[in-house]
């Protein structure tokens, strides 16, 4: 894997980044500090979101429930899927750092949606050790959750079904946008299920189902990175700050 460095005209370089920030090779790179800051805090605070324990569990059923098979897994299907896309594995220098700067501003975006205008923090009367503490630890949760979510809800769960629905006959634009529909409702649902799942609210319900056709849209057109990066960005502005 090679690193270009080479000037070239500003347009070049935007219609380079937006091509190569799709490309699962950047994916990739760009979440693997993520990856490690988070399982690493699988082990140390003891964090995990419901769709990694989910995976986890699905995983220890056919005996790998070994701890690393996940991440590995995770990086094993990047990995794979830029082998078949017959993309360069290459990435351009300063591609990574403006995928960040983009998954801060998408997070911001969805975080200004009106819906969670109602959404407050009420404050607690905890020493502030203990805040700061609570507060990593719902950090390091919330980068997991970017990365796991999308990778079970976007880029599991939609392209299958998207996939599935072709084979049915439907048209590939139409099925894209069933795709994305009922992923998003069952992205939503799955939050309410379960032992750690939420009390249903349809107000709740209907901000996520917005939330998971947004995060597809992303995906679809930004690539997996950018929808990982901008999920955990937007989680961390909400829950953290």
């Amino acid at each position: 894997m090679g690193t270009s460095t080479e000037r070239v005209p500003l347009g070049q370089m935007a219609e380079r980044y937006w091509a190569e920030s799709r490309q699962p090779l950047a994916g990739l790179v760009f979440i693997a500090p993520l990856l490690v800051v988070y399982e690493a805090g699988v082990l140390l605070l003891g964090v995990q979101n419901g769709a990694d324990a989910f995976m986890r569990r699905l995983l220890d059923i056919f005996g790998f429930g070994q701890h690393l098979v996940l991440p590995m897994l995770t990086v094993c299907i990047l990995l794979g899927w830029q082998y078949l896309s017959r993309q360069p594995w290459r990435i351009s220098a300063g591609v990574v750092s403006t995928m960040a700067v983009e998954s801060i501003l998408l997070g911001l975006c969805l975080r200004l949606v009106p819906f969670l205008q109602n959404c407050v923090l009420a404050a607690i009367d905890a020493p502030v050790a203990n805040i700061l503490y609570t507060k990593l630890q719902n950090a390091v949760g919330f980068i997991g959750a970017g990365i796991y979510e999308e990778l079970l809800f976007r880029l599991i769960l939609l392209s299958l079904l998207a996939w599935g629905l072709r084979q049915t006959g439907m048209k590939p634009r139409i099925s894209t946008i069933a795709a994305v529909l009922l992923s998003s409702l069952i992205f939503a649902a799955a939050h309410h299920v379960g032992p750690g799942g939420l009390p249903f609210q349809p107000f709740d319900f209907l901000f996520r189902t917005i939330a998971g056709v947004f995060f597809s849209i992303v995906f679809i057109y930004r690539g997996f990175g950018i929808a990982a990066g901008s999920h955990a960005a937007y989680d961390v502005l909400v829950g953290v700050f």
